[in-house]
């Protein structure tokens, strides 16, 4: 698992810049941190089913018509990086560490949306719709999403799960794929009971420490000091 594979770089704008500029200029991934800090950019994999958190611009044909969630079995697909985000209200300081129980946005680095959820039904498995929702990292209080862990903070290696705080929903995958035009690609949604289809691991990223701003990331907080 774990640093970034500077042979097999994602090959579209911004996360190309990101991890490009990582590896020509040598910023410090922070491979060397057991545990995930606020300002990471990163992959998240579903455990039971080997793929990772993914979106796109294409938008659901049902439900909210919202840009769609998705999970992939590609391990270099750019549009599965996500950027860990405080909330609206509570600041997520770059380099410190995700605590257990500590509500969170994720944003997708492509698109400037966050992972959203509400009561749609999700187009395969009637669940919870699970999409990308907001402008620049800007939504509403439906892109929140708390870090269910067991011990203090968030560690790279365990096993973890998100519940979203507004609906009390966990973000799972239970394998139903979709057809045209993104084959093979799994429905992601939310359902109420945790499971193993419900429990994600912290796989490829930028791992920020206190002093470490990702080279040519967009920001998308007001404060040059926090995401």
């Amino acid at each position: 698992m774990g640093g970034l594979n500077c042979a097999v770089l994602p090959h579209s704008p911004p996360a190309l810049l990101v991890l490009l500029l990582s590896c020509v200029f040598g910023l410090s991934l922070g491979t060397e941190l057991s545990f995930v800090t606020c300002g990471s950019v990163i992959k998240l994999l579903n455990i039971k089913h080997n793929v990772r958190l993914h979106s796109h611009d294409v938008r659901y044909g049902s439900g909210s018509g919202q840009q769609s969630v998705t999970g992939v079995t590609a391990v270099e697909d750019s549009n599965s990086y996500w950027s860990v985000r405080g909330t609206s209200d509570t600041w997520c300081h770059r380099g410190t560490p995700v605590k257990c129980g500590q509500t969170i946005r994720l944003t997708h680095v492509n698109t400037g949306r966050n992972l959203h959820s509400h009561y749609f039904a999700s187009p395969l498995s009637s669940n919870q719709e699970v999409s990308a929702f907001g402008d620049e990292g800007e939504g509403d209080h439906l892109d929140e999403w708390t870090v269910q862990c067991g011990g203090s903070v968030w560690k790279r290696e365990e096993a973890v799960r998100f519940r979203h705080k507004a609906t009390d929903a966990l973000l799972s995958v239970t394998g139903e794929q979709y057809g045209r035009p993104i084959h093979g690609q799994r429905e992601v949604h939310a359902m109420s009971g945790p499971s193993q289809h419900s429990l994600w691991k912290t796989m490829e990223g930028i791992f920020m420490k206190p002093s470490e701003i990702p080279l040519g990331s967009r920001d998308y907080s007001h404060q040059h000091t926090e995401f």
